[in-house]
């Protein structure tokens, strides 16, 4: 099966760096990568456009309004999500939002809830939606526990997203890692709106060995995870992430694959994620 990556990194990220380095054992660059996505067959992704203005800064007030992808060599096959920055956030930054999501590579746009200390309903963002709509692009939000301690954890919480979604019913909303541990909200919010979709990126971060632990059947560590999948019922809205370099992508994938019902690992692993990520189509 030919699988989409739905949500990876690839900017110089100190803490992504120390994570591969120490965490994942992985080789945090486009050769790790490439490695990576050939074992599992992934043909093509979405990286998270994220950057920061000093090392270790993230997140960063200072970073650029418009983030990409700082790393050398980034795959042809991946595609950005353009990160904002709502504290440099200007009109002159909407313009040029605007001209960057013309082009085939920008596939969409990412908030970065909690890290910043905004609500995804808060007005700065809402020249952001106007631009999703207007290019038919995903805006992916950050939802649930945060990679940093100095992010906020209210602004992060999934239940924000529903006002968003019934304002905005003409954009399609991506929580990213569902929420967790806020599962079973976030799966409310995609019962309630048709226009939200959720990645299962980022649930675990180690190595394959740390994967491997959870497959095993007494343990209950992602029970709640399980449970709001089946109370949410939106297997044609679930899609396949892994948040790397925290995590091995075919290791992560295996143990998806062993919990989302087999019927729906073609819309999962692949489908959703060009119906949600349409300008994918032209790099694969």
């Amino acid at each position: 099966m030919k699988i989409i990556d739905a949500h990876v990194h690839f900017s110089r990220i100190h803490t992504f760096q120390e994570t591969a380095t120490n965490d994942s054992l992985l080789h945090y660059d486009h050769k790790g990568i490439e490695r990576e996505f050939k074992d599992a067959n992934v043909i093509a992704s979405v990286g998270m456009g994220v950057e920061e203005s000093k090392l270790g800064a993230f997140p960063d007030q200072s970073a650029p309004d418009l983030m990409g992808l700082d790393l050398p060599n980034r795959p042809p096959s991946m595609g950005i999500c353009i990160g904002i920055n709502p504290f440099l956030l200007t009109a002159h930054s909407i313009e040029r939002l605007d001209s960057l999501l013309e082009f085939k590579e920008y596939v969409g746009i990412k908030i970065y809830l909690g890290y910043y200390p905004y609500y995804a309903f808060d007005d700065v963002y809402q020249p952001v939606y106007e631009m999703a709509k207007k290019h038919q692009v995903p805006v992916v939000f950050h939802t649930g526990d945060t990679y940093a301690e100095t992010a906020i954890l209210k602004y992060a919480h999934p239940l924000t997203i529903d006002e968003v979604a019934v304002k905005h019913r003409d954009v399609t909303f991506v929580m990213a890692h569902l929420g967790d541990p806020w599962c079973l909200t976030a799966a409310e919010v995609m019962y309630k709106n048709r226009n939200v979709y959720a990645d299962l990126s980022g649930l675990i971060v180690g190595t394959d060995e740390k994967v491997s632990r959870h497959k095993e059947k007494d343990n209950p560590y992602f029970d709640h995870f399980k449970h709001a999948l089946i109370y949410g019922d939106a297997y044609d809205r679930y899609m396949f992430g892994t948040d790397w370099p925290l995590v091995g992508v075919k290791p992560y994938m295996e143990w998806l694959a062993g919990i989302i019902p087999e019927k729906h690992h073609q819309m999962f692993f692949h489908d959703t994620a060009l119906h949600v990520f349409p300008k994918l189509n032209a790099l694969i």
